[in-house]
């Protein structure tokens, strides 16, 4: 079932970029990040009041609060650097450039969370880096 929501998320991430690009023509990056964002929201939240699960707010540890507002942060970040390059960029490399993010959580999952990294996961690294160098050159 990972794989089918993961291909989705996939899916839904090149819509994404395609509709921002056309939408973000004439509009201020930072806007229409704010923009994407409410919505974001409000179908976070219609999400969490469908499935019943807003009583969980009260069970959410101090530590799990502190790290899903960093990363709140960090997607927030990415997001306002992420339309601005859509806005002056070219989207056929602009999201090359942002799917290093793949590299990057490897990488990261490695140093942070003690992940395993495999031969097979060190290739795939490097076939995606050489591939947005590729792309994007």
């Amino acid at each position: 079932m990972w794989f089918m929501f993961a291909l989705l998320s996939a899916v839904f991430a090149a819509l994404t970029s395609i509709l921002a690009k056309i939408g973000i023509e004439g509009v201020n990056s930072n806007l229409a990040t704010a923009i994407r964002t409410v919505v974001v929201v409000i179908m976070a939240w219609g999400m969490v009041f469908l499935t019943s699960t807003q009583n969980g707010i009260s069970e959410i540890s101090k530590k799990s609060w502190i790290f899903l507002i960093l990363s709140g942060l960090a997607t927030g970040a990415s997001w306002l650097c992420y339309y601005k390059a859509l806005q002056v960029g070219e989207a056929s490399k602009v999201v090359p450039i942002d799917k290093l993010s793949v590299v990057i959580t490897l990488v990261l999952a490695f140093v942070f969370l003690h992940e395993q990294l495999t031969v097979k996961s060190v290739i795939g690294c490097i076939l995606i880096g050489a591939g947005t160098l590729f792309m994007v050159l």
